[in-house]
């Protein structure tokens, strides 16, 4: 299943490399063209899952093989069991509620509910240092796009409220 996952995010990547290649991916005299951060975001993707195939092929390689009696490798160990399937769900689900938030109160929101919620609830961080990263995050994105890059990002209406636009 690592190699499939692997081989499927990375044609993903290759899909959002290909749809950036269309939009332009050089910088010109106004700064970076629409697809210059897409294309750098799909060669990560690429990047990242030839790294997940080389760790699956090389675990495969290094692991013993037990065949069953009819000739099919048999594992001893299941894809999915209720442990990994709610490692997943802790994962999955806050993206899911990310970008709905996202839609609704802006992306700058979402981030920063969602970087506490990783933080505070997933991986156990104190309160005061979940709030403070999801602050730096959400600033250091914000500078990043709107000021320096000049790409406005999804504000939502309470940012708007306060005439951050």
């Amino acid at each position: 299943m690592e190699i499939v996952t692997a081989a499927a995010t990375g044609l993903i990547g290759a899909v959002v490399c290909y749809g950036s290649l269309e939009n332009g991916i050089a910088w010109n005299a106004g700064g970076p063209e629409p697809g210059y951060f897409p294309f750098g975001i799909g060669c990560l993707i690429m990047f990242g899952s030839l790294g997940t195939l080389v760790q699956a092929l090389l675990k495969r390689s290094a692991a013993p093989v037990v065949a069953s009696a009819g000739g099919e490798i048999d594992d001893d160990e299941p894809f999915m069991d209720a442990h990994r399937l709610r490692t997943v769900a802790l994962f999955f689900l806050p993206i899911i509620a990310m970008a709905v938030i996202s839609v609704w109160l802006g992306l700058y929101i979402g981030m920063a509910l969602y970087i506490f919620y990783a933080m505070r609830v997933a991986a156990g961080f104190r309160t005061s240092t979940s709030l403070l990263t999801a602050v730096v995050v959400v600033a250091a994105n914000f500078i990043v796009f709107e000021k320096l890059f000049m790409v406005p990002l999804l504000k939502g209406p309470i940012l708007e409220y306060f005439g951050i636009y």
